[in-house]
């Protein structure tokens, strides 16, 4: 026989791509804080949390120098002044980083506004027991920052309205001197402390009840004081102007707050009224030590003016800042405060109504 022809038997091709089973990544784990990291997210996303995170910024350190009790530096302390203001881009904050789904930005921005929200509601009353004793009197005095004089025609229309016992005036110039010199009349306000000058650093000082000389407080723009004659007590009359802190000058306005806490820690056991333009508010360390040392209090919170902007006038209310005071020993109790426009000054005048009692 031949040979014979045997075929061979090719075994099918398999197309092994096709064939290897489809294998579906595991998920990956949750990044840390439970939130999205950057390169997870899409360009949109990133902006906007990007975005709430440069508006926290400032907030976020405001809200720290405000829980540390300190004031710091530039721009510190000019932003305490309105602290109730970072309301409004960390709330936005808030807002974007909720868009963003980011829950780390979201717990950031939440933790801020919540700081924020305890420190800007209506500031705490502190020593507001009634003092013993009776009354003895009834006094209203009025603080008026004129602005270089030049409210000095809207504050001789309110001293002649409201009629005040006692009238503290700052930036009272030569002209604003002058003036009430003359259209205050004696019979009116009898004694007075009057301390010209060709700017900011002219004072005043118009009281019903007899004053004697006392010691001023050192400082760039004049502070002088008198002891008043009250029914049959002596009530320290001092008037406060610091400079302002702004940036250049925050040294000099910590130096002369810190005179005016030294001035009241050395009458702390004697009845004062301490009255004018502080430059600074309550979310401000120095003015807290002022009242510590004192032991003072503020009548516009306890009269029901909590958080009434004194300045900038012109903004509007509820926009500005409080740092126009009246502030009181505990020989005092306050009855009502009200804050009032000066027009040609950049601040609100502040009325406030007392009563002396005869605790000591």
């Amino acid at each position: 026989m031949g040979d014979q022809f045997v075929p061979i038997r090719r075994r099918p091709t398999v197309d092994r791509a096709l064939s290897t089973p489809e294998v579906t990544p595991a998920p990956e784990a949750e990044p840390p804080w439970g939130g999205y990291p950057l390169k997870w997210r899409s360009r949109r996303a990133r902006l906007v949390s990007r975005f709430g995170g440069l508006l926290l910024l400032v907030p976020t350190g405001i809200v720290v120098a405000r829980v540390a009790d300190t004031d710091m530096v530039t721009p510190v302390p000019q932003l305490l002044a309105f602290l109730p203001w970072l309301l409004v881009p960390a709330g936005c904050a808030l807002v974007l980083m909720v868009l963003a789904r980011w829950r780390f930005g979201i717990l950031w921005a939440a933790a801020v506004l919540a700081v924020l929200g305890w420190f800007v509601r209506p500031y705490d009353t502190g020593l507001a027991e009634v003092p013993d004793g009776r009354k003895v009197a009834r006094i209203e005095v009025l603080t008026s920052n004129v602005e270089y004089g030049q409210g000095t025609d809207a504050l001789l229309r309110t001293v002649r309205r409201e009629d005040p016992d006692i009238v503290f005036v700052q930036e009272c110039n030569i002209l604003c001197s002058r003036a009430l010199a003359a259209e205050i009349p004696r019979a009116d306000y009898p004694h007075r402390k009057i301390v010209e000058g060709y700017g900011a650093d002219g004072s005043s000082l118009l009281s019903r009840y007899p004053l004697r000389d006392a010691p001023g407080i050192e400082g760039s723009l004049t502070m002088p004081a008198a002891v008043a004659e009250i029914a049959g007590q002596e009530v320290l009359l001092q008037l406060v102007h610091p400079l302002p802190p702004i940036p250049g000058m925050v040294g000099d306005w910590r130096r002369e707050l810190r005179n005016i806490r030294d001035r009241a820690a050395a009458v702390k056991d004697s009845a004062a009224i301490v009255a004018g333009d502080f430059n600074a508010t309550p979310d401000h360390a120095a003015f807290r030590k002022i009242l510590d040392a004192g032991e003072l209090r503020s009548a516009a919170i306890l009269g029901g003016a909590s958080r009434t902007p004194s300045w900038p006038s012109m903004v509007g209310r509820p926009l500005g800042a409080q740092i126009d005071h009246v502030l009181v020993s505990r020989d005092f109790s306050v009855d009502s405060a009200r804050f009032l426009e000066v027009a040609g000054s950049d601040h609100r005048a502040l009325l406030v109504r007392l009563d002396l009692h005869d605790a000591r």
